[in-house]
């Protein structure tokens, strides 16, 4: 385990009220192999500002104009060296300081390519309003609508070279459709890390209004045709009803 580096990346615009958070909680991980990627989108607030306060513990750290969160993934995955690429919201934070540890001893303890675990999702007071438990993935899942909460997401980087990294004209279906991809499409091995590692702030892109949450009901319905889902009007029903029970 000791052998083994994570590259994370967190992709940032105007997050100056969530970024500290964010920072401190990479900081305080008892894993010490870690290359901490910050890509920021060109901020106009104060969240530059803030980063600069940690610059001594971020490996890489650009400031410019992207295409969106999933463009800015990409430049991070280009320049990650690490052998397990996660990636870490602006607005999120790992839950504790064991994360990474539990993260890398799973990789170095299991055959896989492929690990994902449990986020909750807050309030900014702390208080957890849903809670996203994955359960252990069997091959076809995808097909009634499972999926893994993204921000849990870890891979190997070899798999970005080989199956391609975010794909942009899925707009805020594409780490959905890249999960559908590594997962369902080309059957990587899978490892279900039944814990809670990610905190959430409650929010998001495509939830922000019905415009944009129809236009991510057609980007999903694309990822679904696209990577060999067997009914894929059935699936897109039942995904959203599957987060129903979130919030219980």
């Amino acid at each position: 385990m000791q052998n083994l580096t994570i590259s994370l990346i967190t992709v940032v615009y105007n997050a100056q009220n969530t970024i500290d958070t964010c920072i401190q909680s990479v900081l305080r991980q008892k894993f010490n192999n870690i290359q901490f990627i910050i890509i920021d989108g060109g901020s106009t607030d104060d969240t530059l500002k803030i980063i600069n306060n940690y610059r001594e513990h971020i490996q890489i750290l650009i400031s410019e104009p992207d295409n969106g969160i999933y463009d800015a993934m990409n430049k991070g995955i280009q320049l990650a060296t690490g052998d397990i690429i996660g990636t870490l919201n602006a607005d999120d934070y790992l839950a504790d300081e064991n994360v990474l540890n539990d993260v890398a001893m799973a990789f170095a303890s299991h055959q896989i390519d492929i690990l994902y675990a449990d986020l909750d999702f807050i309030e900014p007071n702390g208080t957890v309003v849903r809670k996203w438990r994955s359960g252990d993935y069997k091959s076809g899942m995808f097909n009634g609508g499972w999926m893994p909460p993204h921000p849990t997401f870890y891979c190997k980087k070899e798999l970005f070279e080989i199956l391609g990294s975010y794909k942009l004209d899925y707009g805020s279906a594409a780490d959905y459709e890249l999960m559908l991809r590594f997962i369902h499409l080309n059957k990587k091995k899978v490892f279900y890390l039944e814990r809670v590692i990610i905190k959430m702030f409650v929010g998001g892109v495509s939830n922000k209004s019905i415009g944009n949450r129809v236009k991510a009901l057609g980007n999903d319905l694309k990822a679904m045709r696209n990577n060999d889902i067997l009914f894929p009007i059935i699936s897109l029903i039942l995904k959203p009803l599957r987060k129903i029970m979130q919030f219980f």
